[in-house]
């Protein structure tokens, strides 16, 4: 079942279309394209097209560019502090990754009257790769912890806001999956935390870091969310181009695109095993927990035809598991498109800016987790 998914998704999305007269002869046919091009350079060309897969060259952030970073991630603890009396407990805590030590910045939010009864526990993943916690799903926390669910809101390696040596730690699909999934420890210290009742959540690069979760054998949650979630990097780094492969194919872990041979660290592998390994599309069979999946058609970031890889194949493995939804060109978000569709947020008042699809969705996220985790 597995290859035959695999085989599917590869044909649907191949990463490089070759040229069939090499095809046919054999000249420049395989990974990496044999002998390479032979004909005249479009200099021009060449350069907007390279991708480095050297670490020294990973995009990092310039000097004012990560203090403006810094100075925003103090406005969101000041934030996120200041609305905190009558509405919930805050804190700012740090706990240690399983994948190498590496102390992981977190938000904790609580109820304030906890009551005897242990409270169930949602680590929620913020988006955007290079993004963080802030406080764009701020009504949102306030709603969950008013349905008596304590959060943790991990910034893991390569979030920003912590300047750039820690940005250029990211591992997209690799030891920041260890990072986010290590607040379960965390949680186990936590005396008022259930930890029979954990779930986990998260929207766009957030849903891609919960799928990875959801489908690992370590997996400790009893459910989770990916809303609008990353699925498919070998399909994604196509889609996107060189500029968006520079951001990550230079990574420590990776260090290739996934046509090239020798990847990773030790070189000791092909790059498309690594970015299998890292696309959680290719590990659906091992979902065991119930899982929930909302997408747009309009989405502009994670366009639709890669969501609906991940819709179609938890239709087909896991129907007794997956509840998914996809939402017809529903209201634009703050991104100028679906992507956003169910964070419809005012950035100045802070309060939900509701379209129906937003509150269909919220609805239907709420009772999923009501009925999986029973807070």
């Amino acid at each position: 079942m597995k290859r035959l998914a695999l085989i599917a998704l590869c044909l649907a999305a191949p990463l490089v279309a070759q040229d069939t007269t090499a095809a046919r002869t054999g000249r420049g046919a395989g990974r990496g394209g044999g002998g390479g091009w032979r004909g005249p350079m479009d200099s021009v060309r060449a350069r907007q097209l390279y991708v480095s897969k050297d670490p020294k060259d990973l995009r990092g952030c310039e000097p004012e560019t990560c203090a403006r970073q810094i100075a925003n991630k103090h406005r969101t603890d000041s934030v996120y502090a200041a609305k905190a009396p009558g509405a919930y407990e805050f804190q700012k805590i740090k706990y240690k990754s399983r994948a190498d030590g590496l102390e992981i910045p977190a938000y904790v939010f609580s109820p304030i009257n906890k009551g005897t009864k242990k409270h169930a526990a949602l680590v929620w993943v913020h988006g955007g790769v290079h993004g963080d916690w802030d406080t764009g799903l701020f009504p949102f926390i306030k709603e969950a912890v008013q349905r008596g669910y304590v959060i943790v809101t991990p910034d893991y390696r390569g979030s920003t806001g912590y300047g750039d040596e820690w940005l250029k730690k990211i591992d997209y699909g690799g030891k920041e999956v260890d990072d986010v999934l290590s607040a379960v420890d965390y949680l186990k210290t936590v005396p008022y935390v259930d930890n029979n009742k954990l779930g986990v959540m998260g929207w766009s690069h957030g849903g891609f870091i919960t799928s990875h979760i959801l489908f690992r054998n370590d997996n400790p949650f009893k459910a989770g969310a990916a809303i609008v979630p990353v699925t498919n990097l070998i399909f994604r780094l196509s889609d996107h181009g060189p500029g968006y492969q520079r951001d990550y194919a230079a990574e420590e872990g990776i260090q290739g695109l996934p046509f090239e041979k020798n990847c990773g660290p030790q070189h000791d592998h092909d790059c498309i095993d690594e970015y299998i390994k890292r696309s959680p599309i290719f590990h659906v069979e091992n979902l065991k927990v119930p899982m929930l999946v909302h997408v747009a058609t309009n989405d502009c970031d994670v366009y639709f035809r890669e969501d609906q890889q991940m819709v179609y194949t938890l239709m087909a493995l896991k129907p007794n598991l997956a509840e998914t939804k996809i939402y017809k060109d529903p209201p634009e978000g703050a991104a100028g498109c679906g992507h956003t569709f169910s964070r419809r947020v005012n950035p100045k008042t802070l309060e939900r800016d509701d379209s129906p699809e937003q509150i269909d969705s919220w609805n239907r996220t709420w009772a999923f987790f009501e009925r999986n985790l029973k807070p």
